[in-house]
């Protein structure tokens, strides 16, 4: 029988575990914690990043959800397959979020949306809306007219996508380019917050031939994620999940207006502005916490 020390240790256990699995064939790292019946909250990553990411995230919310993030193929720990076997697509990682929730047995949960994550995330819950209990949006953009000038280079490509414009883009896939992506235009007291760890360890995953072929692949495909737009705005005025927006306004990509634009389609969105840049759960952690913690407590309640 098990003893009340074992029994509180269960149920406040705040650890996170490291698990792999595979998803049509390919070898996929994720890490999960909180109770294995509580309520399920779904943490896909973004560029260049990993479900590392979410290493604060997850213990910080383990005493009352279950916290899932995977690494997608060709970034982390998990596996890269041939460009023959799977898409470096915004479409062929979309496919690969929904056949992860399948493959873990995931049948309802709510979304973080952040970064490239959001892209997929918002793919997944229009797919299946039913499976979908919440969502939380933080520096995941999907209004065109709001993007910040950080885009520029990539809207040149877009415009007139070519051999030369895949070379430039590719010339950015470098231990620098990665710092860039996280430090971004923050003061430089949040910047003090950020760890070299993110870039260091994101550059050593990503660092190898293929990967940097695959990461090239990727941002050419993003000007194929503009069309979406539309009819991820139309999801959130048809269905209105319950919807968190944590936005950090010192953000080259994504300035303040990307964030309020939300209340355009989804005016009961709760939308709060954090000092804070692209990666608010380097920048701005302690603010993050509660306001995850009291959303989720109203939204999906866990248990007891």
């Amino acid at each position: 029988m098990e003893s009340q020390t074992e029994q509180t240790r269960s149920e406040h256990d705040r650890s996170v575990r490291h698990r792999r699995t595979t998803v049509d064939g390919v070898d996929i790292f994720y890490r999960e914690a909180g109770p294995a019946d509580a309520p399920v909250l779904l943490l896909p990553h973004g560029y260049p990043a990993s479900s590392y990411a979410f290493r604060n995230l997850m213990p910080a919310l383990a005493d009352r959800w279950r916290t899932i993030a995977p690494d997608l193929p060709g970034f982390g720990y998990s596996g890269t397959p041939d460009p023959s076997d799977f898409s470096y697509t915004f479409d062929g990682y979309s496919d690969f979020l929904r056949r992860f929730t399948e493959v873990v047995d995931l049948d309802r949960f709510a979304i973080y949306l952040h970064d490239y994550g959001s892209q997929f995330g918002f793919r997944l819950a229009m797919a299946e809306p039913e499976r979908v209990t919440a969502l939380i949006i933080s520096n995941g953009d999907i209004y065109e007219d709001e993007h910040g000038p950080k885009y520029a280079p990539l809207k040149q490509f877009w415009a007139h996508p070519s051999e030369e414009g895949l070379r430039e883009l590719a010339a950015h896939i470098t231990e620098d380019g990665f710092r860039d992506e996280f430090v971004g235009e923050v003061d430089q007291d949040l910047a003090e917050r950020i760890s070299p760890d993110l870039w260091t360890l994101s550059w050593a995953q990503l660092g190898t031939p293929q990967r940097r072929e695959n990461l090239t692949a990727l941002l050419a495909d993003q000007r194929h994620t503009v069309p979406w737009f539309e009819r991820q705005q139309a999801y959130l005025r048809e269905h209105r999940p319950p919807t968190l927006i944590l936005w950090g306004p010192q953000d080259g990509y994504m300035p303040e207006g990307a964030g309020r634009a939300y209340h355009r389609d989804h005016p009961d969105a709760e939308l709060h502005l954090l000092r804070g840049g692209h990666w608010l759960l380097e920048t701005s952690f302690d603010d993050v916490v509660p306001l995850v913690r009291d959303f989720l407590d109203r939204n999906i309640p866990a248990p007891g």
